[in-house]
């Protein structure tokens, strides 16, 4: 089996680590040993381990009605390019096709999705993106601003190359721009300064949908119930999943604004259908676990609670800025990203976390504690420390 974001010799380690169990915030493997899951599975168990209501609203929809068609509401990125083709052709729009993305951006790693995603190693021999899609500058101010420029001026300069590629193709052929509230697998980079302000002036200005991909941002992750509530902005399609169901069942879901489903829901009376769904849509036990998910989100206050934790998550991590191995430590929320043999003493210390090149990424369950907050800065710190011992070693090594 080549496991998803592994490289061939990574599938042939005869020891790999193996989850057998979930409990709150903890992961144990199959030798009995406890771990602090740092990134919630894969920035989706909101809820940790084992949470009874979520298994029991499985286990009952189970009982009751485990499948039945729907052929309406399942969704996906490739469902998001429809939507909006669909729309413009509605519209008598038929040339508004080309999607804009960022560098860096994650949106999936299927064939429209990795087009859309601004990572090269998605691209890398598949042929890919497609022709239909453009990409424009990330906005990570640390790594891309120039000397002596400010947050607010990198978003003007990002603002303005935007609008220079939208009349580059013209404005009559760009459907739709993408953006992730927070970059995700990028890195975890939060919007600089009225980033997200001139961006949407841009957008509007020549009649471009907005697309708000919150897979990752929404439900609580930025202490706001959407990325786009934190930001202040007005998408036109919203795309979520992870947390919609604290990942206990897939599912994924695009929202639409009024505007935007109007248009699709006339058009669909005119051609008679609407003709785009699968067999798995709308799967009712995969339903049942996220309405019963959004029901605790409310009912336990988990929005306000991630609010009033993340503030001792984040300057506990930022605390360690000073490190020499350390670039910048960047986050929001329960969110958090450093710029840095790192992963392994994580794990070997007892915690799990995300690494991706020079940067390690956490994201923790919302139902983490002041006390779990503890254990992960403790254990993060003792494997910065081993690691600056490494990086020792190594340069001495090479004199």
């Amino acid at each position: 089996m080549l496991a998803p974001f592994t490289a061939g010799w990574q599938s042939a380690d005869l020891n790999p680590l193996v989850i057998e169990k979930s409990e709150g915030c903890y992961v144990y493997d199959i030798n009995g040993k406890k771990y602090l899951d740092a990134l919630a599975g894969l920035w989706c168990t909101a809820l940790g381990g084992n949470e009874p209501r979520l298994v029991a609203a499985a286990t009952e929809q189970l009982n009751k009605l485990p499948f039945y068609h729907s052929f309406w509401n399942r969704t996906t990125k490739p469902s998001l390019v429809k939507l909006v083709w669909y729309y413009n052709n509605a519209l008598g729009r038929p040339n508004k096709k080309k999607f804009i993305a960022r560098a860096k951006s994650y949106h999936g790693s299927t064939l429209i999705a990795a087009s859309l995603s601004g990572l090269p190693a998605l691209h890398q021999k598949f042929d890919l993106p497609a022709p239909f899609v453009l990409h424009t500058d990330c906005p990570h101010y640390w790594r891309f601003h120039l000397p002596g420029e400010t947050e607010e001026e990198f978003s003007t300069r990002l603002a303005n190359n935007l609008e220079n590629l939208i009349q580059k193709e013209g404005p009559e052929t760009i459907a739709a721009f993408i953006a992730e509230p927070v970059m995700g697998a990028g890195g975890v980079i939060p919007p600089p300064a009225t980033y997200f302000e001139k961006i949407q002036a841009v957008v509007n200005k020549y009649d471009i949908l907005f697309i708000a991909d919150e897979v990752i941002c929404a439900f609580g992750r930025l202490g706001t119930m959407y990325g786009c509530d934190k930001y202040n902005i007005k998408p036109d399609l919203v795309s979520v999943a992870k947390a919609l169901s604290s990942a206990y069942m897939p599912i994924g879901a695009v929202l639409v604004s009024a505007e935007v489903s109007e248009v699709i829901s006339s058009q669909s009376n005119e051609l008679g259908t609407f003709s785009h769904g699968f067999t798995y849509s709308g799967h009712p036990v995969s339903c049942a676990v996220a309405i019963e998910a959004l029901k605790i989100y409310k009912e336990r206050n988990v929005v306000e609670k991630v609010k009033s934790i993340s503030q001792k998550f984040q300057d506990g991590v930022k605390a360690f800025s000073e490190s020499p191995i350390i670039g910048e430590i960047r986050g929001t929320g329960l969110i958090l990203g450093v710029g840095a043999y790192f992963g392994a003493q994580c794990e070997k210390h007892g915690m799990l976390v995300r690494v991706a090149g020079d940067n390690i990424m956490m994201s923790p369950p919302f139902i983490i504690s002041p006390k779990e907050i503890d254990e992960l800065i403790s254990i993060y710190g003792k494997a910065l420390k081993a690691t600056e011992e490494r990086v020792k070693e190594l340069k001495s090594q090479r004199k």
